[in-house]
């Protein structure tokens, strides 16, 4: 019996971070690797907003996609698994890293949003899950990149549901050719990595190339990553 709980947990752990949301510790934020570039702007309904890189020409346009549960709940955000709450907002954890990728890259944010309106407790979300995983089922979007060929760099966060990435990738992965585009992922999980997305990402965006460098973070330490991400992009060379 002992043996089968264990079993039942480490299985839990691969899907995401359960309990009470954590707030995120106001404390002073790295200098931006970009040259103090300013956040792009959230995209939240027909598309994501004109590119706010430097006036440098030969930068790289950026945008930086993510899929966050807090933001596609059927239940108050505050109560979800994997929430954050940064000065009071809450946010998903795929969101709080995507916003600091863009404070330090200026580039625009993107969020992918569906129809679907996932269970916001742990149990029934990680359920779910697991079922539009089986059924090879693709929740469709309610926001969309109208001005895609504006951005050469795309950044695309998520959370690892079940050892992979959530089937809303896979629909937003569907809708896009990123071919001579470049994919940077990045992921929040609890202890199981990335999860080979890159490589899944690379499969169905065959004329994209897909960065392997990609940024895992544990749910119990994204509350305090920004460090983390400026090493992670000082390494890419952002």
């Amino acid at each position: 019996m002992k043996r089968l709980l264990t079993l039942l947990l480490a299985s839990a752990l691969l899907f995401c971070a359960c309990g009470r949301s954590t707030e995120i510790p106001q404390t002073t934020r790295p200098a931006n690797t970009a040259a103090n570039a300013s956040a792009g702007t959230t995209g939240t309904g027909e598309n994501a907003s004109e590119n706010d890189n430097a006036a440098d020409t030969d930068a790289p346009r950026i945008l930086v996609a993510y899929f966050a549960v807090a933001e596609n709940s059927e239940v108050d955000a505050v109560s979800s698994a994997s929430v954050l709450m940064d000065n009071g907002e809450a946010k998903g954890m795929s969101q709080y890293v995507a916003e600091c990728i863009a404070e330090m890259t200026g580039g625009d944010l993107f969020s992918i949003r569906t129809e679907t309106k996932y269970p916001g407790s742990y149990n029934p979300l990680a359920d779910y899950a697991k079922r539009e995983q089986d059924n090879d089922e693709r929740p469709a979007l309610i926001t969309h990149i109208e001005n895609l060929d504006d951005y050469d760099v795309i950044f695309v966060g998520y959370p690892i549901w079940w050892y992979t990435l959530p089937m809303a990738l896979f629909s937003f992965f569907d809708e896009y050719d990123f071919t001579g585009k470049t994919i940077i992922p990045f992921d929040t999980h609890f202890g199981s990595g990335r999860g080979g997305t890159p490589d899944v990402i690379a499969e169905l965006e065959p004329g994209a190339t897909v960065e392997k460098n990609s940024f895992a973070v544990n749910q119990t330490k994204a509350a305090d990553c920004w460090q983390d991400v400026a090493d992670w992009l000082g390494e890419l060379g952002y």
